[in-house]
């Protein structure tokens, strides 16, 4: 008999092929996640599962599949997944690690030119018949010239870097694993403690994964050592800010402006996370630009992020451990 493999969300078609010869494959043919009663009872026959960013696997979960061996994420960040659980339990966890980075370093620069220059509100304006010729309005920040702060320099923030050297921005960081000094007179990057950073920076991006430690990495305390037209830009992971502290700081006109892509409601993983986004974040259309999690969202890389997903699958079954595994079960 073949092994089982569940895929949990669309993925485009053809993608599934090769798969196909090794394997039953039970696949989400629409762009909406299943109900968990039915993901739950696809999952307790598979072998392996493809998952995606709406999907969440703790320990109490894997007591319920007892045949599942391997999670094969299509995605960079595993914080919805109990890796250690797994672990012990026998189950190989894989993600796909270089594809998200350029598109979501993209991403990452158009909230930055869209919050800074209102892109938003003048296609708003435009729109609603405002627009009659030029006019004073709109006077925005752009990036020649202003601070950029970059927290965290992994290959996210790294790619951020580079494509701001044509930007003629400064360009300082923190990170608190390590300096990268290497990179420092390449990328025109100076590293400076983090209360400077929060202190100087016109633009505030960050590039981090969600950790214990990074969890409201920007709270009420930090966000009062920013400058009041500060820019404020998350692609990376909606807990590491405290939208409830943002939405306050939005009201005082304390915080110049916040740009996500990424939200605490997606973070399935906590416990405590809200189930919507604050009322004040959403209300604000002066002073937010929000994207609902398009960071991977190019047509060309979410495809070649599922087939290396399955190629992961591939590799597992046929006895090989897959190039993009993170753990070593026992």
């Amino acid at each position: 008999m073949l092994p089982t493999v569940v895929i949990t969300n669309w993925v485009h078609e053809g993608a599934l092929e090769r798969l196909k010869r090794v394997a039953k494959i039970i696949a989400n043919p629409e762009k909406q996640p299943w109900p968990a009663p039915v993901l739950e009872a696809h999952l307790r026959k598979a072998d392996a599962v493809v998952t995606f960013m709406p999907d969440r696997i703790n320990e109490e979960d894997l007591r319920k599949f007892p045949c599942l061996k391997l999670i094969s994420c299509a995605l960079k960040g595993y914080d919805n997944f109990d890796i250690t659980a797994c672990t012990r339990r026998g189950i190989t966890v894989t993600i796909v690690e270089d594809l998200l980075t350029i598109p979501s370093a993209e991403l990452a620069i158009g909230l930055m030119i869209g919050l800074g220059r209102y892109l938003l509100q003048g296609d708003t304006a435009v729109r609603e018949g405002k627009f009659h010729g030029w006019r004073p309005w709109f006077y925005g920040v752009g990036l020649h010239g202003s601070t950029v702060g970059l927290i965290g320099l992994g290959a996210i923030g790294h790619a951020i870097a580079k494509r701001l050297l044509g930007f003629g921005s400064n360009q300082i960081y923190y990170d608190s694993r390590k300096a990268h000094s290497d990179l420092e007179q390449k990328l025109r990057l100076r590293l400076v403690p983090f209360e400077e950073l929060l202190s100087q920076s016109d633009f505030v991006v960050l590039s981090l994964p969600l950790t214990l430690d990074t969890k409201h990495l920007i709270n009420e305390s930090r966000l009062k050592l920013m400058k009041p037209s500060a820019l404020l830009i998350n692609p990376a992971r909606g807990s590491l800010v405290d939208e409830k502290a943002v939405g306050a700081a939005l009201v005082e006109r304390t915080l110049g402006g916040y740009a996500a892509d990424v939200f605490e409601l997606e973070d399935w993983a906590r416990v405590d996370r809200p189930e919507t986004v604050d009322s004040r974040i959403l209300a604000d259309r002066d002073k937010t630009l929000l994207t609902p999690h398009l960071g991977s969202a190019v047509e060309g890389f979410r495809r070649q992020i599922a087939e290396q997903a399955i190629e992961n699958v591939i590799e597992f079954l046929e006895g090989r451990r897959p190039p993009g595994a993170i753990n070593a079960p026992e």
